[in-house]
């Protein structure tokens, strides 16, 4: 989408896409059942056989391709090309020319798309909401999608008054780097975030622990693609 480069290139928006190529390098099958514990766990669903699963704002595609091999009929969506083009990688390794699991790239604000997308058993949207500039109006038009009786999935972020704008500046300024000066942001918030929790393990006499098996405290991701998706991840005004 030209909007989309335009903003990467002001700096307004980060390359959710380019992070979620690099996590598909590390992505196995063990994250991929983590994903699958984490949608029946939340959604307490056990078979999602006949159910429609929507995926708005499918990122990496994980959450997808978890929903397709729980018994799903998946339709994925991402504003991001280069998150359409991870989903559709994940779709041609795993389901190739399947035609139960539909990738497009496409506009949670664009109402004129979203009345063509019928409604779903699932609608899921992990962290990306807040991410369009108008996240009330993306949560009103995500609503309009679940089928009635059906489940809304959707996490996003909460106000933290102080603390959510010294992040928003420290993200604003990670963005605004060039690609080779980023390490500049990345590494001091990489070393905030996780240095607390590897002193604790190092104490209990468990080294690394915590890094060892996030992927498998809920949802099959990358600690490390993780620190860099959220640094990145600008709330846009």
């Amino acid at each position: 989408m030209k909007r989309h480069a335009e903003e990467v290139r002001e700096g307004n928006r980060f390359e959710f896409g380019d992070n979620w190529a690099r996590f598909l390098s590390v992505l196995n099958e063990d994250r991929i059942i983590e994903a699958e514990k984490s949608l029946k766990e939340m959604l307490n669903i056990d078979n999602f056989t006949n159910k429609n699963f929507l995926d708005a704002g499918s990122g990496s595609g994980l959450f997808s391709l978890a929903a397709r091999r729980l018994g799903a009929r998946v339709f994925s969506f991402d504003y991001d090309p280069q998150s359409v083009a991870c989903t559709t990688e994940l779709k041609r390794l795993y389901y190739n020319d399947d035609p139960n699991w539909i990738v497009e790239e496409g506009n949670v604000l664009d109402d004129n798309y979203i009345n063509s997308l019928g409604q779903y058993d699932v609608v899921y949207s992990w962290g990306v909401l807040h991410h369009t500039g108008q996240m009330w109006k993306a949560l009103a038009n995500v609503e309009g999608l679940v089928k009635k009786g059906g489940h809304l999935f959707i996490a996003i972020y909460n106000d933290q008054g102080r603390a959510s704008k010294s992040w928003t500046k420290i993200k604003r300024a990670y963005n605004k780097l060039p690609n080779g000066l980023k390490f500049l942001v990345l590494w001091p918030v990489f070393i905030r975030l996780w240095l607390p929790s590897t002193i604790r393990d190092l104490l209990r006499g468990k080294p690394f622990y915590t890094w060892r098996t996030y992927s498998e405290n809920g949802r099959g991701m990358s600690p490390w693609y993780d620190v860099i998706d959220w640094v990145g991840g600008i709330l846009l005004k």
